[in-house]
Parts: C-alpha cells; sequence; structure tokens
C-alpha cells in the first residue's frame, strides 16, 4: 500500500523548495568549479607547462573597492544579462504550452530600470480576456517579503523594529511555553523561527475561523526549540505583522499603502481581497479538472512530471484548467497570503529592494538597515543533506541563498492550491530581478521560468532541467493527506456501533466544538436554518451500502459538514478538500467511549476530541 506523504514530509518539502531548489537542486550541484588543469603546448621554446581556467578564460578581476565576499569567479557581462532578457518571451511561452497554466504576466528590472514586463495568455479560460502587465493577481506567501519592506519601512518611526516583542502590542499573545510567548518578536515570526509547527494556523483557517481565533489558538500547539528551529507559518508571521499595525495605529492594509504602495507609485496592489475581486483587469485563479469535468483524471498534467492522464487536447492544454470554485480569500491571513498585485507593480517593489530602499525619485522609501537586516540570514531554512550542498537560509520574509556561479540570490515562491503560483528572484550582484506571476495552481511553473532566466543570465545557457526538478518535487504536494487515502474499505466491515452512541458535541481546546449529527436534508432544517444538501456535504459523492448511515462531522464557527462513511467497526471515513487538504484526502475518523479522533485535524497532535456533556 502506498503510504502518502505526512505533513511533516510536506513541510521539508516545502522548505527546500522555498530555499534550495530556486538556488540549486539537493545533489544536483549546477555549479561549474573553476578546476584548473594542467595542458601542455608546444612552442618553439619546447614543451612548456601552463595553468588556465577549465573554461580557458582568465578569472575576472575584482571591480575597485568590491568586497572579496561579493566576488564571483564567473563574469558576466551586459551582453549576457540582455541576451536573457531577449529570452523571457521564448522561456514563458515555452513553460505555458508545456503545462497548459493558462496566464502569467513577468516583468524583469535592471539598473534600477523595469526591462520588460509582459503577459501571456488568459485571465479566465471561461472568457478567454487576455493577461497583460496590468493584471492584477493574487501572490499568495510572495505577500510575506513585501510585508517585511511595511515592518522595515515603519521602523523609521521608532516605535517598532525587528527586535519588536509582539505582546508589547499584542498582550493577549501566547505561544505554548510561556517564556517564548514573553521573548518572541516581530522579527522571530517573520523569520519563521518561533518554534511554532510549519502552516500553524491554516487547518483552523479552512474550518472557517477568523484572524483573532487563530492567532488565539495558537497558545496550544507543541513547539519546536525556539529561535533554532525554521517552520514556515502565515499565521506566525500574520501575529508579528498585526503587532506592527497596532503600535501603528492603521490596519494592515492602509499602512502598506501609507508606506509602500503609494510612494512606489503601486496602484494595483492591495491587501484586501474585496479590492481584488473589484478589480476589472484581474485573473482568476484555476484548478486542475476533475474526472467530472473532463472524463479523464487528472486532465491537464503537466508533461514534465510523467504522471497523470492526458487530455484528448494534449498534455500542454488549458482544457485541464477549470476556473476555482470557491476562490481563495485570503484576508484572514492577509500579511502573509493575501496581497494582490501586478507585474508591473511588483517591478516597482524590486527596484526599490535593489536600489537599498531608495524610492523612484531617490527618496529613502525603506530604511536601509533595517531593510538589510531583512535581506540577512536569520535561520537555517534548508540544511545541507551533504557536505557539499548550499545552505539554504531565511531573513526576515526573504529566502537567501547562494547562486551555483557563488551569487546571493534574494527569492520566495507563493502558492494557492486553489490556483495560484508566483515567484520571484533578485541578484543584487546583478541588479537584476525577475518576478512571474500565474494563474493556476502550483505545479512549478513560474520558479521554473525564474530559474532559466537565472541559468541565461549567468552562463548564457540553461543549467539544469529546471522543468523537470520543479514537477517532480511540486507533484506530492498536490497528492492527498490522510491515513486512509490509499487504503481499501473492509470487504465485510465490521458493524458500527449504534448512531444514538455517537451522536453530540465534542470538544479540544485547540478546534472547539464539532458536532456529530444526522445529514439535514431538504425540509428537515435545524434551529440554525442550516440544511446539509449534498453539495454542501464534504465527501457527499461517496456511494456504497455504507455511506448509508447519514451522519456528518459538523466542524468550524460554520458547522461545515463532512459526511462520515462508515468504514469498519467504530472508524469512519471523512473527505474534505482546503489549502490543508488537497483533493483526494481521506484521513479515519474512529470512536472509542466518549473520545473521536480525527486523523486529518491530527497534524499537530491536536486531533483528540471528547464529547461534552448535555
Amino acid at each position: 500500500m502506498l503510504t502518502p506523504p505526512s505533513r511533516a514530509a510536506r513541510a521539508g518539502r516545502i522548505a527546500r523548495l522555498r530555499a534550495s531548489l530556486p538556488t540549486t537542486p539537493r545533489g544536483r550541484d549546477s555549479g561549474r568549479v573553476a578546476v584548473r588543469r594542467r595542458m601542455w603546448s608546444l612552442t618553439a621554446g619546447g614543451l612548456v607547462l601552463t595553468t588556465v581556467a577549465a573554461c580557458g578564460a582568465p578569472l575576472p578581476k575584482p571591480e575597485p573597492g568590491q568586497s572579496p565576499a561579493a566576488y564571483s569567479g564567473l563574469e558576466v557581462g551586459e551582453d549576457r544579462i540582455e541576451y536573457a532578457i531577449g529570452k523571457v518571451t521564448d522561456i514563458v511561452e515555452d513553460e505555458l504550452e508545456k503545462s497548459g497554466v493558462p496566464g502569467a504576466s513577468v516583468a524583469v528590472v535592471h539598473g534600477g530600470e523595469v526591462v520588460l514586463a509582459e503577459g501571456f495568455g488568459v485571465r479566465n479560460t471561461e472568457t478567454g480576456e487576455a493577461v497583460d502587465a496590468q493584471t492584477v493577481f493574487p501572490l499568495a506567501s510572495l505577500s510575506t517579503p513585501v510585508s517585511a519592506t511595511v515592518v522595515a519601512a515603519e521602523s523609521a518611526r521608532g516605535e517598532v523594529s525587528w527586535d519588536t516583542p509582539v505582546r508589547e502590542y499584542l498582550p493577549w499573545f501566547e505561544l505554548s511555553d510561556p517564556r517564548a510567548s514573553e521573548q518572541v518578536t516581530v522579527g522571530d515570526m517573520f523569520a519563521h523561527r518561533s518554534g511554532l509547527p510549519e502552516q500553524a494556523g491554516g487547518d483552523l483557517e479552512d474550518l472557517g475561523y477568523d484572524r483573532p481565533a487563530i492567532l488565539h489558538g495558537l497558545r496550544h500547539l507543541p513547539l519546536e526549540q525556539f529561535r533554532t528551529s525554521y517552520a514556515y507559518t502565515d499565521f506566525g508571521l500574520s501575529a508579528g505583522a498585526q503587532a506592527v499595525a497596532t503600535a501603528a495605529g492603521a490596519p494592515w492594509d492602509e499602512l502598506s499603502r501609507e508606506l509602500i504602495f503609494e510612494p512606489l507609485g503601486m496602484s494595483e496592489s492591495s491587501y484586501s481581497y474585496d479590492e481584488l475581486v473589484d478589480r476589472g483587469n484581474r485573473a482568476v485563479g484555476h484548478v486542475r479538472a476533475t474526472d467530472s469535468d473532463t472524463g479523464s483524471g487528472e486532465a491537464g498534467e503537466d508533461s514534465r512530471s510523467g504522471s497523470g492522464s492526458e487530455p484528448d487536447s494534449g498534455p500542454g492544454s488549458q482544457a485541464g484548467w477549470v476556473p476555482a470554485d470557491p476562490a481563495r480569500d485570503p484576508d484572514t491571513q492577509a500579511p502573509a497570503g493575501g496581497l494582490s498585485s501586478t507585474a508591473a507593480d511588483m517591478a516597482r517593489w524590486m527596484t526599490m529592494v535593489l536600489a537599498d530602499g531608495a524610492g523612484p525619485a531617490g527618496q529613502q522609501v525603506v530604511p536601509p538597515e533595517a531593510l538589510r537586516q531583512a535581506l540577512t540570514p536569520q535561520v537555517v531554512s534548508s540544511p545541507p543533506q551533504s557536505g557539499a550542498d548550499r545552505t539554504g537560509s531565511y531573513g526576515y520574509g526573504f529566502d537567501i541563498g547562494t547562486s551555483s556561479s557563488g551569487r546571493v540570490q534574494w527569492s520566495h515562491s507563493g502558492a494557492f492550491t486553489q490556483g495560484a503560483a508566483t515567484a520571484m528572484l533578485m541578484m543584487p550582484d546583478l541588479d537584476l530581478g525577475i518576478v512571474t506571476l500565474t494563474n493556476a495552481a502550483p505545479i512549478g511553473v513560474p520558479e521554473t521560468i525564474n530559474a532559466r532566466f537565472a541559468d541565461y543570465a549567468q552562463y548564457g545557457d540553461p543549467a539544469q532541467p529546471w522543468g523537470e526538478l520543479f514537477a517532480t518535487e511540486f507533484a506530492p504536494l498536490r497528492a492527498g493527506i490522510g491515513d486512509l487515502v490509499s487504503a481499501r474499505r473492509p470487504v465485510s466491515p465490521a458493524a458500527a456501533p449504534p448512531v444514538e452512541d455517537l451522536l453530540g458535541v465534542y470538544r479540544n481546546a485547540y478546534f472547539g466544538d464539532v458536532e456529530v449529527r444526522e445529514a439535514r436534508g431538504s425540509g428537515d432544517t435545524a434551529e440554525d436554518g442550516r440544511e446539509d444538501d449534498d453539495a454542501a456535504v464534504a465527501g457527499s459523492t461517496d456511494t456504497g451500502a455504507a455511506a448509508g448511515t447519514g451522519l456528518v462531522l459538523a466542524v468550524g464557527p460554520d458547522r461545515q459538514a463532512w459526511r462520515l462513511e462508515h468504514w469498519d467497526g467504530a472508524t469512519f471515513a471523512i473527505s474534505p478538500e482546503g489549502e490543508t487538504w488537497p483533493p483526494g484526502s481521506r484521513g479515519s475518523v474512529t470512536f472509542n467511549g466518549d473520545t473521536m479522533a480525527v486523523d486529518l485535524l491530527d497534524g499537530d497532535g491536536m486531533g483528540t476530541f471528547t464529547r461534552v456533556e448535555d
């Protein structure tokens, strides 16, 4: 039986993707070490021993005043950068054709200028409206480095810094360790080194809880080592951002507009989902078409991944992608994942970052020192798997690595399984940056585009098969999770307990109250006015005799109904979908007296509930 990837395994892959692959994949070093070799040449005076670089060219001389720490043994001239810029259109069109991703918008900055800003494909496969450089995309976690510059800009007022304790402005905030609660800073949260588990609070968001409830809930989660462990968490970062906004006396979206968007002319950027929805030139998120949409399973599978079935129209067809329904509303985690923007706006932002915080008119938008701290490694995010591997690090909101040519890289990716994949990469030594925004679920396309561009800029040729590498690494992130995802229902299951022995309200400190009840059909409306029609019940497509129990697990503040499919004895199965639970997820719900264990809610050990007495 195949074992689905655990949450920890998935977290490890995410960490490696964020910090390592944009630089170099594990065990696939793309660097060409300047191995010197002996070469014999015949001259009139006889055999002469000479020493030259392996490529036959002398090493570049350091620039006057250049720090040895900034030196690269590979010289990159303006002609090579111009060549790379000229390849962008071909790269993007090639990747969209191979993957079928509906649309992309790309911008490149160099030498303080926007040298390319272009749209490709369509905003919506149902309307065919074209993408351009002004098309607004949800950025997902690419919001994080932009938020880091908001914090750095606010630090100029003297109220907060990266070292400000979160509880100085959010006195109610707690972690499960009282010492960490007192000491955790804004910087700790932006470096993801608070000890919180990977994507802490994401499950509460999927259940419909608001940000205050989620931030309060973080106190119940177990912690890894404080300040020595790395685990990416949107809501830890959001807590740090909320502390900064509270200190500034302004909501986060207003603060970011005042400090970053208006000074840089980023007129189409916002941390408000309502503002995104109101944009006329807006990209719609897309997901893989399901069996019911295409009749062919994982339609439109990227041909590079070597998995999934191919649609009749070919492996790169846009027919494999359909608009996400429902669309992703990330307002709850806005500082970490709620930014929407355009390639043109993000180009202005990258230009500011590469200029040490200076704006278009030379004004200082972000203090250089606070920005430099954000761009300094604060924690190891991707430890080396062998002695030859480069280490991936994380600053305050930025992935920080070293390219195979020995150059510092700043990067970040963003992804929503409900239809967004974004990435940016900057190389300060070359004063060069690229941002790629796409409107489809993450399969590695924006990262591939950026990595291919970086190869052309550094070497003049691709150094790695990036599309294949990223497709392989992203594939498990789309796989269903849960202890029953690959299991077969017993042919002769033991009988389920009497329904009346299972009904009731169950509780734990983190998830609050959930309820096991009989499904409410049309005409059977409860006092709260809710009905459980098939379309509203997660997992309601399950059929067979065991599914006839008619029980649901009602979760979250809005009591989302998850169909309880009988499995064996006191064990049932649920199949919810969301950012936390990709399509195909299936986990057990096991009853034992007055306790209930829910596998898909047990990622952080919080999946056991106790029945509440009437």
